[in-house]
C-alpha cells in the first residue's frame, strides 16, 4: 500500500459519502491507496449508511468501514486504524488523515502524494482547504507565541502590522511553502513520522492535535509543508457544531489549548501566553463597546477562557475527555 486515507466520521454519515465519491475519482492517479472509514461511536445509524454506500457503489475493494462503539475521539478514531496499518508486515509509505466534512478536488490526492515523495525530508504536508465557492480558509500557520495569542485576539490592524511576524494564521499563499503547522483536516504524514514521533495524542479529543504532532514531528526532524496545489473543501465544523450560532467556545477547546502548552511548554511560556490570550481579548471587548460596534466575539469568551486558564486550572497537563 503507498497511501492510507482515513477518515473518522462522527454522526456525519452523508458528508462522508460524497467524500468518498471524490476520492473514487481521484484512484485512478494513485491504484495503490486504500480507505479506511472510523464510524465513530455515532449512534445515529451512520454505519449502516456507510456500509450501503460502500456496498452500492461498489468501494468495497478499496474501502473499509470499522465500527467503533464509543467515540474515541478525532485522536483515537485516527490512531486505531493507523495503528493497525502501521503494525502490518506491509505499512502505507503516507498516510492521509482527511475530515468526513471535506471534498477532494481533482488533483489533490496526486498533488500530495508527487510533493511528498518529490521531497524526502517533508513528514508532513497539508492541503490548501477552501470554501465550495473556492475561497481559501487559511490552513497554514505559525507556532502560538504570547504577541501571537494576544494580536489574534485583540485584532487591531496597526497592532497586527506592527507584530505581523507572530500573526498565527497568516495570509494565504498561493505557492509550496515550509511552514508551522498544517490543519488536520487534510493531512498527509510519511509513515517514518509515525515511528519517530508516534501516533497522535490521545490526551486531546480533538482540537490542538494537529498542532502537537506536527510540534513534535519537528522535534524529531521532520520538516511541515503547506502544498495548495491540493485543493480540499473543507464545510468548517460540521462534526463538532463549533459554528453554530450562538458559538460559545466548548471547554474541550479550551482545556485541549491548555494541554498543548503545558505539555510542550514551560510553565512560564504558559502563564505568558495566556496572558496575552485574556489581555486581547479584553482589549477586543473595550474597542467593541466604545466604537458602539457589534461585538462578534464567541458568549461569554473572556469568561470562558479565563475560566480555563492557567490562573483558574494551574500548572496540571490536562487529559481532554469526551464532550458528551
Amino acid at each position: 500500500m503507498n497511501l492510507l486515507i482515513v477518515i473518522v466520521n462522527f454522526r456525519v454519515a452523508p458528508l462522508v459519502v460524497d467524500c468518498l465519491r471524490s476520492i473514487e475519482a481521484e484512484l485512478p492517479a494513485a491504484p495503490d491507496t486504500h480507505v479506511v472509514v472510523l464510524e465513530n461511536g455515532s449512534n445515529d445509524g451512520s454505519d449502516q449508511i456507510i456500509a450501503d454506500a460502500i456496498r452500492s457503489e461498489g468501494w468495497a475493494n478499496w474501502c473499509l468501514l470499522d465500527v467503533s462503539t464509543e467515540n474515541l475521539g478525532f485522536t483515537g478514531g485516527n490512531n486505531r486504524p493507523i495503528g493497525a496499518a502501521m503494525r502490518g508486515e506491509n505499512p502505507p509509505t503516507y498516510v492521509w488523515l482527511l475530515n468526513p466534512d471535506t471534498v477532494v478536488r481533482p488533483g489533490a490526492l496526486a498533488a500530495l502524494v508527487a510533493f511528498m515523495a518529490a521531497h524526502p525530508k517533508v513528514g508532513i504536508a497539508g492541503s490548501r482547504l477552501e470554501d465550495p465557492d473556492g475561497t481559501a480558509q487559511r490552513s497554514a500557520f505559525r507556532f502560538k507565541t504570547p504577541l501571537g495569542e494576544f494580536e489574534g485576539h485583540a485584532r487591531i490592524g496597526p497592532l497586527t502590522r506592527l507584530l505581523n511576524r507572530y500573526v498565527v494564521a497568516p495570509p494565504v499563499i498561493d505557492h509550496a511553502a515550509q511552514t508551522d503547522w498544517v490543519a488536520g483536516a487534510s493531512m498527509i504524514v510519511r509513515r517514518e513520522v509515525f515511528s519517530d514521533a508516534g501516533l497522535l495524542d490521545e490526551g486531546y479529543f480533538t482540537y490542538f492535535d494537529d498542532i502537537d504532532f506536527c510540534l513534535a514531528a519537528r522535534h524529531h526532524g521532520w520538516a511541515t509543508w503547506y502544498v495548495p496545489q491540493s485543493r480540499v473543501v473543507h464545510l468548517v465544523g460540521q462534526s463538532t457544531g463549533v459554528n453554530a450560532v450562538p458559538r460559545r467556545v466548548p471547554s474541550y477547546m479550551l482545556d485541549a489549548r491548555r494541554r498543548f502548552f503545558l505539555k510542550n511548554y514551560s510553565p512560564l511560556y504558559a502563564l505568558l501566553v495566556d496572558s496575552g490570550m485574556l489581555l486581547g481579548i479584553a482589549i477586543a471587548r473595550v474597542r467593541a463597546r466604545l466604537s458602539r460596534k457589534p461585538d462578534l466575539s464567541p458568549p461569554h469568551m473572556l469568561r470562558d477562557y479565563f475560566n480555563h486558564s492557567i490562573f483558574v486550572r494551574g500548572f496540571a497537563v490536562p487529559v481532554v475527555k469526551s464532550p458528551a
